[in-house]
């Protein structure tokens, strides 16, 4: 069955066909304008809820990595495997932050922040003002959904509107690593535009059957650009899913 669904706040109208995906999830989709105020928000009680925001969080490590002088290439190498066989095999090797990116590798982002270090990581996560700024649980887990410790959280409203303030120049980035993210963050290429994004998959400690999927990022198109956040939460939620809805979204509506 196919539902379509209009949404509009201020100036933005989204028709939406082929929503059904994002059914069997709590889930919403967030949507501004970055050279205007206007937005747009499916669920907006679950857009304002602050949780774990998983692997989303490579999007600043990266930055905050660059700017620390810690990354000086998108194919320089970045990650010296540890030996270690771990389930991703994407992981069990020596990697670049490209490919560190896509294959969305804990270990080397966790190397990465254990460089950066308390302090500097600190430092930046208050500058830009990212979601409760607590990095209590540890300096390279504190992105991460772990039993017994409570991570930093963020709501999807404030995710896409970091990606609005960095995309205008707002949170005190150099060019030069907005311009590598950019580069490494590229998911998806079409006539009508370009979609850049992170996924994070991860368990909602303490709620059974309550797994959590986001999607967060950018699109350029010929109708402007959007910063965008996408967050599913249920038994089968995954960072893969929030992609693909995201994507749907945004095909549908001529985005990409």
């Amino acid at each position: 069955m196919m539902t379509i669904i209009i949404l509009m706040v201020s100036n933005m109208q989204l028709h939406a066909q082929n929503f059904d995906a994002i059914r069997g999830f709590n889930g919403c989709v967030v949507m501004i304008n970055v050279k205007t105020s206007d937005s747009l928000i499916y669920n907006q009680m679950l857009a304002k809820e602050r949780t774990t925001p998983c692997s989303t969080f490579k999007i600043w490590n990266t930055l905050i990595g660059c700017e620390s002088g810690l990354i000086q290439s998108k194919d320089s190498l970045f990650y010296i495997w540890d030996g270690v066989k771990r389930d991703y095999e994407g992981w069990n090797q020596n990697l670049t932050i490209a490919e560190a990116f896509k294959y969305s590798c804990v270990p080397a982002y966790q190397n990465l922040a254990r460089k950066i270090g308390v302090r500097r990581m600190n430092k930046w996560i208050r500058k830009i003002g990212y979601g409760d700024c607590n990095t209590k649980s540890g300096i390279d887990i504190f992105w991460l959904p772990r039993k017994g410790k409570t991570s930093i959280l963020i709501s999807p409203m404030e995710q896409a509107l970091l990606i609005k303030k960095l995309v205008n120049g707002k949170l005190g980035f150099s060019a030069e690593s907005k311009s590598l993210l950019k580069k490494i963050a590229l998911s998806l290429v079409t006539n009508n535009g370009r979609m850049y994004g992170k996924t994070g998959s991860g368990e909602n400690v303490g709620k059974e059957n309550n797994n959590i999927g986001w999607f967060v990022g950018l699109v350029e198109s010929n109708r402007g650009s959007f910063a965008f956040a996408c967050l599913i939460k249920g038994k089968r939620a995954s960072g893969k899913i929030a992609k693909q809805i995201m994507t749907q979204v945004l095909m549908d509506n001529q985005y990409i």
